[in-house]
């Protein structure tokens, strides 16, 4: 029974086991795919060839070295940059839903993103002017490090804003999230004015999102914020599955509410930080991949928070792929993308319940 019951749950929806096992076999699929396609013509099938050469001792011929290039330097490091970036959104969409009890809510909700955004341009705009003495010996870490700072600023901001008495208001944060992202938006403004052509330019592609600038310095320089965050959050399951009875229940129930307000908006700034300080600003991830995965799997977040990375990761590497090959050799924003497939689902999800916006 016990067995039965890991992969299929009592309401007919899937189990956690066959919910997880699918969804890593998806994120598998999904990454051989990426690594397959792109503007050239080298494919998986020239791996063994290449294994071959390596191992007879033989040199590889010029076209051996570049399919080499084309998929170890370029497509690999976009893989594993837009899976822990999905896992990240997917994962911090589904902390903050949680939090909130409300299932339209994601890190671009409470001004976290846009935190993160202004910082980042600053370092985009500045970083060879005024602030290049400070930035430029950080080198691949300036742009992670400054989305982190922006996110866990803004975040500290609205925390000081809405505790009260060693209480946080979760509406106040709502409120204040709103007015965040305001400001940050009006001086990001600021800075496309001030910016030059080239500045301008990486400003308004980044702003888009796109994994173009994949390597395997920039991952890793994002990648432990990105991990660390993840499994951080992953921890918070049973508190955040508490407080979906409400935080007077999750109270009695021995949840120390105060502690998991305050890990959540941590960690989600951390991941949301990283995040858009490494691919830019990449919208309706976080608030579609956690909804998805409770149409069948249900709200325990012991399932919902691994298989929002799971599926994030998915959803934003199949995005990229797709990116990277309707228009080659030129490349869509992957933010276009993730908005184009994404704008609809979110409709259906406001119209799911007769229009209503329902809660968790």
């Amino acid at each position: 029974m016990a067995g039965r019951s890991l992969y299929r749950a009592p309401d007919g929806r899937l189990g956690a086991g066959l919910l997880l096992l699918l969804l890593a076999a998806g994120m598998l699929g999904s990454s051989l795919l990426a690594l397959d396609l792109g503007a050239t013509d080298t494919s998986l099938s020239s791996v063994p060839q290449l294994f071959e050469l390596a191992w007879s001792g033989h040199a590889a011929s010029a076209e051996s070295e570049m399919a080499w290039l084309v998929l170890s330097g370029i497509r690999l490091p976009r893989l594993v940059l837009g899976i822990a970036t999905g896992a990240a959104l997917g994962t911090s969409g589904a902390v903050m839903q949680g939090l909130f009890r409300n299932q339209l809510a994601d890190p671009g909700l409470v001004g976290v993103s846009a935190g993160a955004a202004l910082a980042t341009a600053l370092v985009i705009v500045l970083g060879d002017g005024a602030l290049a003495s400070v930035l430029q010996p950080l080198g691949p870490w300036a742009q992670p490090l400054a989305g982190l700072l922006g996110a866990l600023l803004g975040t500290a901001i609205l925390y000081a804003l809405a505790t009260r008495e060693g209480v946080t208001s979760i509406g106040t944060v709502l409120l204040g999230g709103i007015a965040l992202a305001a400001f940050c938006a009006a001086f990001t403004g600021l800075l496309v004015y001030m910016a030059d052509d080239r500045a301008l330019r990486d400003l308004s592609f980044w702003t888009l999102g796109s994994l173009s600038g994949a390597s395997w310095r920039a991952i890793g320089a994002a990648l432990p914020f990105l991990a660390v965050g993840t499994l951080c959050l992953c921890f918070l399951a049973s508190s955040l599955n508490a407080l979906l009875l409400g935080e007077a229940d999750a109270f009695h129930l021995g949840t120390d509410v105060q502690r998991t307000k305050r890990l959540a908006m941590v960690g989600v700034a951390s991941l949301t930080g990283a995040a858009v300080a490494s691919v830019g600003i990449i919208g309706f991830v976080g608030v579609l991949v956690p909804n998805l995965v409770r149409l069948v799997s249900g709200p325990d977040h012991h399932v919902v928070l691994p298989a929002s990375a799971l599926l994030g990761g998915t959803l934003l590497i199949l995005s990229d792929t797709l990116a990277r090959t309707i228009a080659a050799p030129a490349e869509v924003p992957v933010g276009i993308v993730t908005a184009l497939l994404g704008a609809p689902v979110f409709i259906w999800l406001l119209l799911r319940d007769d229009g209503r916006i329902s809660s968790l």
